[in-house]
């Protein structure tokens, strides 16, 4: 049934006088404030009056009384209630680590087992190193040729602008003396262009160079190739000192999924090799649903409970609360809210794995007025307490606060010790009507 169908047909119960008919105009009155109401709340109203309605049409048929109602009354006595939010959810180490390995190598040993408790670059586990080996003695290869055709060129660009700024001077004074010559006449012109261009040349060689703080040296090309190589020579060193599987963190193993004999990078269902969690604190992670994590704030203790308590409860303290929402699912358009709950004893019997249920007050009345959520009776006008003085209904108007699962707080200036009401009341009472009244015992 849906919550729309649920409230239409609790709605029109709620409306009969006790004789199965409908009450008319008085039905939507009576029902003022209905969908502000929490789905818990309706259900125990509901209950009451369907209990109520069975009663009077069983009283009716039976007489008696003169026809008045029976009743059973109750005293208005104070107490605590409490508002409070559960919800279960999964317990787990507070840091948690899978370790994997991208290496396509057989495993040779496995060094610990679930259960052992391990530290931050403890060694879990040795691969076959050769193949890895190899990779890194190419590379090293690779990487040295690559250094020693870049000091070759580096030679080569040094002998080769000395000899073209040789070249140049030797034009230059060549140049130099055929233009005094041709000055006075002992050269001839064609002689002179000759050597001029002899001189460009020359210095067309000079300029070819790659000059670096005004001295030659290799291409840039052979830069590169030389941060190539070192680039993968160190990737395969990382590669050979991965064959060493190390844990990230301190904690514990709670998990292995390979065994020897089989390749790092081949666990089965793309599981980790090692789960790592930090067991030293436990937390819970629940989904606070968007309707009541307004209530909900950081620094809130919380009770937990769980099977392997055996009864006993353990302290949470609420630690985060996500900034942004996500999907309950399962078809549901209401949106959740991920929480962490740290656990507070560091000695606890909860265990990682397991599923806990946490008990959150979200708030608390002491030392107030609390009746039954049934004992509550919607009219025109407000909400009401029916209140029974020498067998006539008197309606005390109150206001609500807050609700536990079966009890709320009301307030109201009628409200005094001493006061008896009716704690299932019928829906149909009115203020001044006469009923039999009987004190519960």
């Amino acid at each position: 049934m849906t919550d729309q169908e649920f409230e239409k047909g609790l709605a029109e119960l709620m409306a009969e006088d006790g004789t199965g008919k409908k009450k008319g105009k008085k039905k939507s009155g009576k029902l003022k404030g209905w969908k502000n109401w929490s789905r818990r709340r309706k259900i125990v109203v509901g209950v009451v009056a369907v209990a109520a309605a069975l009663f009077v049409v069983m009283k009716m048929k039976g007489g008696g009384n003169d026809g008045a109602v029976m009743v059973s009354t109750v005293p208005l006595e104070k107490g605590d209630v409490e508002e409070v939010l559960s919800i279960s959810g999964p317990v787990s180490g507070t840091d948690s680590a899978e370790v994997v390995s991208r290496l396509h190598a057989e495993i040779l040993e496995i060094l610990v087992k679930e259960g052992d408790k391990v530290t931050a670059g403890q060694v879990l586990a040795r691969l076959d190193s050769e193949d890895v080996q190899k990779e890194v003695e190419i590379a090293q290869n690779s990487y040295n040729l690559a250094v020693a055709e870049r000091n070759e060129a580096q030679l080569q660009a040094e002998i080769g602008y000395a000899k073209a700024r040789q070249d140049e001077l030797a034009a230059k004074r060549d140049y130099d003396r055929k233009a005094m010559l041709y000055a006075g006449g002992d050269v001839s012109q064609m002689e002179l262009e000759a050597a001029r261009d002899v001189l460009a040349e020359a210095s067309r060689q000079v300029s070819a160079f790659h000059l670096q703080g005004g001295k030659p040296a290799a291409n840039e090309s052979y830069d590169l190739r030389i941060r190539n190589a070192e680039f993968e020579l160190e990737k395969k060193k990382k590669e050979l000192e991965d064959v060493e599987v190390k844990s990230p963190i301190d904690g514990t193993v709670v998990r292995v999924n390979s065994r020897v004999g089989r390749f790092a990078d081949t666990v089965d269902d793309d599981r980790p090799l090692f789960v790592i969690d930090n067991l030293e604190k436990l937390e819970m992670k629940i989904n606070v649903s968007e309707y009541s994590i307004g209530k909900v704030k950081v620094g809130q203790k919380a009770e937990i409970s769980a099977d392997i308590l055996g009864g006993e409860t353990e302290e949470g303290l609420i630690t985060s609360i996500s900034p942004t929402g996500e999907e309950k699912g399962g078809g549901s358009t209401e949106r959740v809210i991920p929480t962490t709950i740290q656990i507070q004893n560091k000695n606890t019997k909860l265990i990682a794995g397991i599923t806990a249920r946490a008990q959150i007050v979200l708030n608390e009345s002491k030392d107030t007025w609390v009746v039954p959520m049934g004992a509550l009776i919607e009219k025109e006008g407000g909400t009401y307490l029916a209140s029974v003085e020498n067998n006539v209904v008197k309606m005390i108007p109150v206001e609500t606060g807050v609700e536990s699962d079966v009890e709320v707080e009301v307030k109201g200036d009628g409200l005094t010790e001493g006061l008896f009401y009716i704690a299932s009341p019928m829906a149909f009472l009115e203020d001044g009507m006469t009923v039999a009244a009987s004190p519960v015992q």
